[in-house]
């Protein structure tokens, strides 16, 4: 049986009474979905395939796994499973007159619930056909569903157990309120009534009662009512409730919650909070326009206090037309709820050539040889999310109106453009406290995050996150006795500190904040913002002078003494990624941020950072560890298996949560660090992200009698003199072998920090059994066996090279805190600037690039 069989629409169709006793060798392999199974029905495991493909997608009645037609053949030889479920939806025209207007209806509404319909077809004219049959292999044998007389019983239930299952993305927990939402059932068919009513920017108020909290827009009427019985708890007086039990009108939207990115929508028909797939149409019926809109902390939104707005409409380049842009590399990524730091990231990552190469130029082997569940695997979801914006495949201009009137004829065949990172962002942030959850995140953390796990899951002979890898210098010198430290560590971002009093319009800013303040006092609406400029220079410099070391312990002097710390570049990174720290903490601990405009330079020289070692007349520091010091009663200090009071450096804590690091995993970094600082404790954080209790607050049992929990956490020898897990995976993290990690400690006293200038006092040291640098995740689920590559190396795999940098990319960041707004990627192909703000791709008319948060170099060829 040639493949035309299999795609050429029903040629092998079986006799009716032949279909049971065809079934037969297979029904051992068939298997009826059970809780906890994850059926993907909705997008092939290999590419961003589904039922509207036009190819549709076939299901694994063993495996639940979904393929598209180029990699159905690939499972069926590597697994020897014969039967799948094909899906597909058709889009077909109305016969005219049929509907009268009317909106379409599935014929097989049960099969595709969770597919979301094309917002570009017109309703009036099309309407959907789903279809479903199964496949047997390797004779393409085509069965049409239903057919529940001749099937047998087991087939049919498993049939209708995995047409019914509900999204694997779907959280496990039920009592969870982070769980996915859902799109609501009313989305795509809700009707608004035509009676004028125009949502005012504020003011809003319950109208029985005059409240003027937790109020609720109903979709349909634009009634404007409190609520009481919603998923965030907050008081009210049931009103909307009321007002759906007398209208019957099923959805809601949180007032206070609508931004660019989506808003809490409630369907009190589903009783739950729910997607609208449409939520943008919906609000413009009553004059609201999502783009102009975003939460500030107090709930109300920045239209209310208007300072932010203009930081919305220039970085999105609003008012300007921009051309959309289609194409291999063009291709935009849906936002799945605040994860537009998933987008920006991802698309600045597969811009650069070496991840290209590593995923998209390996594909046919990752894809041979993954796992049996490739959905569970990093390199292959790396490959299929590289594939599906580079190839071009998921970014088609329109077609022009003659061939779409006569494509439309016999039936509609639409073009996809953009992806849905679902499975990808399911996959990476599984067990990760917060990249799990639909909140905004730290485009940052979730940069640091990716490289993790490429350092964790190699592709090959090279990785690619090598390109962003440098070693840093720090000079520490005892202002006393005048004597100096030399130690490297690894890093990946060079973040640069915003030097505010350095800004050239000091006179504009003080005369701001004097209006600011008498338009709050007098309840005024605030000036034009004025937005600080600071000179990329100033910010440079601060980057480079010496900051004070807290809590200095000086070896020469055998006690605390005041210090100084530099930081250099002991090598230069092919990439180098600049980080603006405009995030800060308020008095109350949220995040705040400094809305600044910095002129980021196209090119940038670093030359002169680069360092110097040991200079002529120098002396170093004496190799002596400070003691360590036992409590009398450590007891005292530890209740109910919790630490009171830990001696925690704040600084350092305070360095590392300004990167947007949850607190209470930096005040772990620092104490399972012994304090050594944050550049220490910062590996630590990179060590340990994905582990599950990553953000909990820090508790240290207490073991009976002994003081050796606190003293072991922080770094002091136990009995068999084996080092602390906690240290020897820091040196892990940073490309070391686990050998040599162990046997610098034991050399050291287990002193974190005497243990890394040991590794790099000892280049000629070879390993002896030859364990690779990095640890990997378990085989099954994580790794790509048969192409593993032992990264064996002596130290940090850098590639060094000249400070001389090209800018080519930059990710902005809209809103008020880390922990809110939206973020947008601008990058540099083809000799002209492109945005990518989500699913809309368009060349860039004027690119913000002083408002930027992270910058992307490349290094300058000498």
């Amino acid at each position: 049986m040639q493949r035309a069989a299999l795609f050429g629409g029903g040629d092998a169709q079986m006799a009716a009474g032949d279909l049971g006793e065809l079934l037969v060798p297979y029904m051992p392999t068939i298997r009826v979905p059970k809780s906890g199974d994850r059926v993907y029905k909705t997008e092939c495991a290999f590419s961003y395939d589904s039922p509207d493909s036009e190819g549709g997608l076939y299901v694994c009645m063993n495996t639940f796994l979904g393929f598209g037609r180029e990699h159905i053949e690939r499972h069926y030889r590597k697994t020897g499973q014969c039967v799948y479920l094909h899906l597909k939806r058709h889009v077909i025209e109305k016969v005219p007159g049929a509907s009268g207007g009317a909106l379409p209806k599935r014929r097989n509404a049960k099969l595709f619930l969770d597919l979301e319909a094309n917002g570009d077809l017109s309703s009036d004219d099309f309407e959907y056909e789903d279809e479903a049959k199964l496949v047997i292999f390797p004779d393409h044998y085509e069965i049409s569903l239903p057919n529940i007389e001749e099937l047998p019983a087991l087939v049919t239930i498993a049939s209708d157990a995995l047409l019914s299952a509900k999204s694997p993305y779907r959280k496990q927990d039920p009592d969870s309120w982070e769980e996915e939402l859902q799109a609501s059932k009313h989305a795509k068919s809700l009707v608004q009534l035509d009676n004028g009513v125009r949502i005012p920017p504020s003011g809003w108020k319950c109208s029985p009662r005059d409240l003027r909290e937790n109020l609720w827009l109903n979709l349909t009427d634009g009634s404007v009512l409190c609520g009481k019985w919603f998923f965030d708890g907050s008081g009210g007086n049931g009103h909307a409730m009321e007002h759906y039990k007398e209208t019957g009108y099923p959805l809601a939207v949180k007032l206070g919650t609508i931004t660019p990115d989506g808003a809490d929508v409630y369907s009190f028909d589903e009783e739950e909070p729910v997607l609208d797939p449409h939520i943008a149409k919906h609000l413009a019926h009553f004059g609201i326009d999502m783009l102009q809109m975003q939460v500030a902390e107090n709930g109300l939104r920045d239209n209310d206090i208007k300072p932010r707005v203009s930081e919305w409409e220039v970085i999105q380049e609003a008012g300007v037309k921009l051309k959309p842009m289609y194409g291999p590399g063009y291709t935009g990524m849906k936002n799945l709820g605040n994860s537009c730091y998933l987008n920006a990231v991802m698309q600045a990552i597969f811009s650069i050539p070496e991840f290209q190469r590593a995923y998209v130029g390996n594909l046919p082997r990752i894809f041979d040889y993954s796992p049996l569940d490739p959905t569970q695997d990093f390199n292959t979801q790396m490959a299929k999310l590289g594939h599906g914006l580079l190839s071009g495949q998921y970014s088609k201009p329109p077609m022009k109106s003659e061939l779409i009137e006569q494509v439309m004829k016999e039936e509609h065949k639409p073009q996809q453009n953009g992806i849905s990172p679902q499975m990808f962002k399911a996959f990476i942030s599984k067990d990760h406290t917060e990249f799990s959850s639909n909140r905004q995140q730290d485009a940052q953390e979730f940069f640091l995050h990716l490289i993790n796990l490429v350092e964790r899951n190699p592709v090959g002979s090279e990785n690619p996150s090598d390109v962003f890898r440098f070693l840093v210098e720090e000079r520490t010198q005892c202002c006393q006795s005048r004597k100096v430290r030399y130690t490297e560590r690894v890093d990946y971002i060079m973040q640069l500190p915003v030097a505010m009093e350095a800004a050239t319009n000091k006179d504009e800013l003080i005369a701001y904040e004097l209006k600011r303040r008498e338009a709050e006092a007098a309840r005024r609406a605030p000036p034009e913002l004025v937005r600080a400029k600071i000179p990329f220079s100033a910010c440079l410099q601060a980057f480079s002078e010496p900051t004070n070391v807290e809590d200095f312990w000086s070896s020469a002097l055998q006690a605390k003494s005041a210090g100084v710390k530099t930081s250099r570049f002991a090598s230069f990174p092919q990439y180098l990624v600049v980080q603006i720290k405009k995030f800060t903490f308020g008095l109350d601990w949220i995040p705040k941020k400094l809305d600044v405009s910095i002129d980021m330079p196209d090119f940038l020289d670093i030359s002169h950072l680069r360092a110097m070692g040991l200079q002529p007349g120098e002396e170093e520091l004496p190799d002596i560890a400070p003691p360590i010091i036992i409590p009398e009663d450590p007891k005292d200090r530890m209740m109910n298996n919790f630490v009171e009071s830990l001696d925690i450096d704040e600084s350092s804590v305070m360095q590392l949560a300004e990167m947007g690091f949850p607190l209470e995993a930096c005040r772990k970094a620092v104490y399972y660090t012994g304090n050594l600082g944050a550049e220490v404790a910062f590996n630590w954080i990179i060590a340990h992200m994905e582990e599950p209790d990553f953000a909990e607050p820090l508790v240290v049992p207490v073991f009976g009698g002994a003081a050796s929990s606190g003293v072991a956490g922080l770094g002091a020898v136990g009995l068999d003199n084996q080092p602390p897990e906690e240290m020897v995976s820091i040196i892990i993290s940073m490309g070391f072998q686990r050998s040599l990690a162990i046997q610098a400690l034991k050399a050291t006293n287990n002193n974190l920090e005497r243990a890394l200038e040991w590794i790099f006092s000892h280049p000629e040291l070879e390993e002896e059994d030859g364990e690779p640098a990095l640890n990997v995740m378990d085989l099954e689920n994580h790794t790509n066996a048969n192409i593993l590559a032992e990264a064996r190396s002596e130290g940090p795999r850098i590639k060094d090279g000249p400070g001389r940098y090209e800018l080519f990319g930059f990710i902005s960041h809209m809103g008020t805190s880390t922990m809110s707004g939206h973020y947008v990627c601008h990058l540099k192909k083809e000799g002209r600037w492109v945005i990518y703000n989500d699913l809309r791709v368009c060349a860039s008319e004027r690119p913000p690039k002083d408002l930027g948060y992270i910058y992307f170099y490349h290094r300058i060829p000498s």
